[in-house]
């Protein structure tokens, strides 16, 4: 390819709307266009790094025996209404009507498409496994599009389902999948960790996450430098061991507390530390009015709390819904004697005398303890993990990193076939529901998460099994005959060796050129300029090094290939 002929318009300078840095570069560098809210054009050099990790992400998944298909996106809303997700999947599902008034939905996933389709061609036990997937378009309405392709309202997703006899036969499946993407996010050379993680609307007991790690990344995960643990915090364990000093319990006290509203508040006029207060956190699940209590320096985490109640709705209750109930308003909230259930964290049974609100605007109780001064309904792990926490498997200090969310697989059991009566007969002639696991990666995040974790300030550093183009020719005065007869030359011979190489040809300065080519992020740069021309040389520089070193025309072609072959 001529970059005289690519459709590339870069930008000079970053674009308003772009917070993320692969939002930023993605733009900057040509590769992509806003088409409206969390909707993108790919452009070429876009559409070339997508191919790329689509084959192997392909070449993978037919290697573990996965068959690719292609399915509808527009899905039937009666599909999602056996599986009662129709109502459940809220707010982000697009939906429409068409002109005979029937309901449908632009396909967010594609369970109920998948099990309908199996179910109606595959009747034996002789006929499992079975591993389908596709690589698509999916179509979530987020509430707030943001970060570029992080998060946006249209994305490409590979997603492969697995259909076996029983769960022996799913964690064959299951072991297939988790292998093929250790193999997949290794040969896109990016860093990575598995996670354990929350299976959210998809469902299922088991899943785990592949996230890439970048320090703008949007997930936190914790993990253990000793061991193998490591977890989404939506999903990470938090253990609690009472084996402290027991203080004696003192009297409980009412106190004035006048405009203490937070816990930094009365940190300062109790002088005890935020480990010694307790946050009353209101909720509404389902429409019902429930409290959530923990220490004053912990965060809930909403999932493991949600998961707790087996809500399908939550959130936090309002001030005028609060007051109403309880007669006073967040940050004079507290247990002691609170009419609504009562879910305290595992650390609150450990606690003694500590301080929290009293019901009451500007009171607070002091030397409160449990099971004296108030039951809880459960004591329950339903806080964030934080680093220091002791890892659930050795008990060694938890560590924490940003991470990207790319993959993520699930167990899904019999959810799906048996709402929807998806059965196969077993060796006796019984009808049993197929056991389903999915696999899902974001082929678009993946691109985006690439450069989150690759770049610097002067642009994209692709790792090389991704690169729109391996190299990049730069000859420094397109107007100097025997420099483009050089260029073109090697541009030649490159290609007949496989090499995939753009060409600079444009009439531009050569300060211009190097600028775009580590914008775009072209591993391999290799410049034609008078001086090295003398020597019959050229300059070959690497995009991740700052060093640029010359070599012999004649051996230029070889070099390249050598490097790429190591990296």
């Amino acid at each position: 390819m001529k970059f005289s002929e690519l459709f590339c318009p870069t930008l000079r300078e970053v674009p308003s709307e772009a917070e993320t840095i692969s939002h930023q570069l993605l733009l900057r560098a040509g590769y992509i266009r806003k088409a409206g809210a969390g909707i993108y054009s790919y452009l070429p050099l876009a559409h070339r790094v997508l191919r790329k990790i689509e084959a192997i992400v392909r070449e993978e998944m037919d290697r573990s025996g996965g068959q690719e298909v292609l399915m509808p996106i527009i899905q039937p809303r009666e599909l999602w209404e056996q599986t009662g997700r129709w109502d459940v999947y809220g707010e982000e599902m697009f939906r429409l009507i068409d002109r005979h008034q029937r309901y449908f939905a632009l396909g967010p996933t594609h369970e109920e498409i998948i099990t309908s389709l199996v179910d109606g061609d595959v009747h034996s036990y002789r006929d499992l496994p079975l591993l389908l997937y596709q690589i698509q378009n999916k179509y979530r309405d987020e509430i707030r599009p943001r970060f570029g392709l992080m998060r946006g309202r249209e994305f490409i997703m590979k997603d492969l389902y697995s259909f076996d006899m029983d769960e022996e036969g799913l964690d064959v499946s299951y072991r297939k999948m988790y292998a093929a993407y250790n193999r997949i996010f290794q040969r896109l050379k990016l860093h990575y960790r598995v996670v354990e993680a929350d299976s959210g609307a998809i469902g299922g007991n088991e899943s785990h996450e592949f996230m890439v790690l970048a320090d703008t990344g949007e997930d936190e995960i914790v993990f253990c430098e000793a061991g193998d643990f490591a977890a989404n915090v939506d999903k990470a364990a938090c253990v609690f061991s009472d084996d402290g000093p027991h203080e004696d319990r003192q009297a409980l006290q009412k106190i004035h507390t006048p405009e203490m509203r937070t816990i930094r508040d009365l940190v300062e006029f109790t002088g005890q530390p935020e480990q010694r207060q307790v946050k009353t956190l209101m909720y509404y699940a389902d429409g019902q009015l429930v409290a959530a209590i923990l220490r004053g320096d912990r965060d809930l985490n909403e999932i493991k709390f949600k998961n707790l109640l087996g809500c399908q709705e939550l959130h936090m209750a309002d001030d005028a819904s609060v007051r109403a109930a309880v007669g006073a308003g967040f940050g004079s909230l507290g247990p002691v004697g609170l009419d609504v259930k009562v879910y305290a964290d595992l650390e609150i049974a450990g606690m003694r005398n500590f301080t929290c609100g009293a019901n009451e605007d500007d009171y607070h109780y002091t030397n409160v303890n449990p099971e004296r001064d108030f039951v809880p309904e459960e004591y329950v792990d339903i806080r964030n993990a934080v680093a220091g926490d002791p890892c659930p498997s050795c008990g060694k200090p938890l560590l924490t990193a940003r991470g990207i969310e790319v993959g993520h697989i699930f167990k899904l059991g019999v959810k799906y076939s048996q709402a929807m009566n998806a059965t196969v007969l077993d060796q006796h002639g019984q009808a049993v529901p197929m056991v389903m696991g999915c696999y899902g990666i974001g082929i678009s995040r993946t691109m985006a998460a690439a450069i989150e974790q690759n770049h610097d300030d002067n642009g994209i550093v692709w790792p090389l099994p991704i690169a729109p183009f391996q190299v990049i020719i730069v000859p420094v005065n397109a107007k100097k005959e025997d420099q483009m007869e050089t260029a073109l030359s090697l541009y030649v011979e490159m290609q007949e060796r496989g090499l995939e190489v753009l060409l600079d040809d444009r009439d531009e300065r050569a300060g211009v050129k190097f600028k775009d080519a580590d914008l775009i992020g072209i591993p391999v740069r290799i410049t034609v300029g008078p001086k090295a021309l003398q020597d019959n040389q050229v300059e070959v520089k690497k995009r991740w090094e700052n060093e640029v070193f010359n070599v012999a025309i004649a051996q230029v072609t070889d070099t390249v290939v050598e490097i790429i072959r190591q990296r």
